[in-house]
């Protein structure tokens, strides 16, 4: 029993001896630094971007934002009248062909011969000869024919010899660039003077022939034609021909 309590006393100096040598821990003021070593290393001497910039809260300086000269509007640039529109082009004709507009209409200005066989009398007769043609399309055109000639007198009447052939009928043509061959029939009827004791003064005609045109601009044209004429004067019929030459206007 003594021993144990001899035991227990050397335990209990022991204990008091050892905590005896154990200094109490020093309490941290705010001002100490947390972490001394740190900052003497060369990471703390480090500045970081986005901290050295200006609070990106804050507002923004308008100082340092150029400024843009934006021009007044002047009063007379709204008050300027606007641009006359440009001018509406010019109506095309009906049909094109070749290199040049063309036109429906052709009204046709010819000197002509006119040769007069018959039984009774023969005449050579100059006169004028018009045509008139509305194209249907760009081949076909109906085409209308009058032709006025006058002669040299016929004996015994002494009367001078004249002639009217009128008629209308289908025309065809080829056209080209420049040439413009065509055929035509024309149907109608015929007068002749003078009198004579063989018969009447009138008759039918029958015209079957061609040309060829010769454009000079899209608005005129030469003409040359060659024409065979069927007439039944003096309870008969006449095989006469015609020439003619002139000048076409096209609209």
């Amino acid at each position: 029993m003594k021993r144990l309590l001899v035991f227990a006393a050397l335990l209990l100096v022991g204990a008091s001896a050892s905590s005896a040598q154990v200094s109490a821990p020093e309490s941290l003021s705010v001002d100490d630094n947390v972490a001394p070593d740190f900052s003497a290393t060369s990471a703390a001497k480090v500045t970081l971007p986005i901290l050295s910039t200006t609070n990106f809260f804050s507002p923004p300086n308008l100082s340092a934002v150029p400024a843009v000269n934006v021009p007044p509007l002047s009063a007379a640039l709204i008050a300027q009248p606007l641009a006359d529109p440009a001018p509406s082009p010019a109506p095309t004709p009906k049909f094109v062909y070749g290199s040049r507009d063309d036109y429906r209409w052709q009204l046709g200005l010819s000197f002509t011969w006119f040769r007069f066989q018959s039984s009774v009398f023969n005449a050579n007769a100059f006169g004028e000869k018009t045509t008139v043609t509305y194209f249907l399309n760009n081949w076909l055109g109906v085409e209308g024919s009058v032709t006025a000639a006058f002669g040299p007198r016929i004996y015994p009447q002494n009367d001078h010899s004249k002639f009217a052939i009128y008629g209308g009928g289908p025309k065809i043509v080829w056209r080209q660039k420049r040439w413009e061959p065509w055929i035509h029939g024309i149907f109608g009827g015929a007068h002749e003077i003078p009198q004579t004791a063989a018969g009447s003064k009138s008759s039918y005609s029958i015209t079957a022939g061609g040309g060829a045109d010769y454009r000079w601009n899209p608005r005129v044209s030469f003409r040359a034609e060659g024409n065979y004429v069927l007439t039944g004067f003096f309870s008969g019929h006449q095989n006469c021909f015609q020439l003619a030459g002139g000048i076409v206007f096209h609209f």
